[in-house]
């Protein structure tokens, strides 16, 4: 029977260290936080470039710009005029809240700014923990839908859980370390993406062995 931590250790011997997540600033991931929503990385990057390549990646910049031109900047991200209401109203927050700077929240308790990030319009659990994982460094393990279809396959979730239940599965089975929950969320991805999709590749999976679900 698998657990949670054989699962990772098997996932990093197959994948290694992810590196996770690309951006150069704290503000960036939190941007690729929101923009990654319903759509493939790939096209976050091309929607960030797009926002570099403008000049204009700021809180200050972002919520000042016409809502119309941010848009057209992110429309590579897809549900673009959405995305752009979510992203303004983001850089609110922090221009209110934290003067415009992600390091200004570094002393807040987590769930208290946990509680404020997911009172952001648009600004779900998966969002807010991401935020806080990987732009706020926080012990938080990040739940998607990857994790819910692969832990469910494992046997390790039942299915039709919560997020809540899903996180405190992960976090009430593994050490409570930051870069562990960093890398372990990053892992689940590269396997979710490639490898155990809605029709699995299961043949070429490294879960093979560990997997009751299965088929070869």
């Amino acid at each position: 029977m698998p657990t949670f931590p054989s699962v990772y250790d098997t996932l990093y011997q197959a994948f290694g260290p992810q590196n996770w997540w690309p951006a150069e600033t704290p503000f960036e991931v939190a941007v690729g936080a929101v923009l990654t929503q319903n759509t493939a990385w790939i096209n976050v990057e091309r929607a960030i470039a797009n926002l570099k390549a403008a000049d204009c990646l700021g809180p200050a910049t972002l919520h000042a710009m016409d809502p119309a031109e941010l848009a057209g900047l992110i429309r590579p991200a897809g549900y673009f005029n959405i995305k752009a209401q979510r992203l303004q109203a983001l850089c609110r927050f922090l221009l209110d809240e934290a003067d415009g700077s992600l390091a200004n929240l570094t002393n807040r308790d987590t769930s208290a700014l946990r509680a404020q990030l997911l009172g952001i319009k648009g600004v779900g659990e998966e969002t807010a923990d991401s935020i806080l994982l990987y732009a706020l460094h926080r012990r938080v393990f990040v739940v998607d839908a990857y994790t819910r279809r692969i832990f469910e396959r494992l046997g390790l979730l039942k299915p039709g859980l919560g997020y809540g239940a899903i996180q405190a599965a992960f976090e009430g089975n593994l050490p409570r370390d930051r870069s562990l929950f960093n890398n372990y969320h990053a892992l689940i991805v590269a396997l979710g993406k490639d490898y155990c999709k809605p029709k699995p590749r299961c043949e070429a999976c490294p879960l093979q062995d560990l997997c009751p679900s299965a088929v070869t």
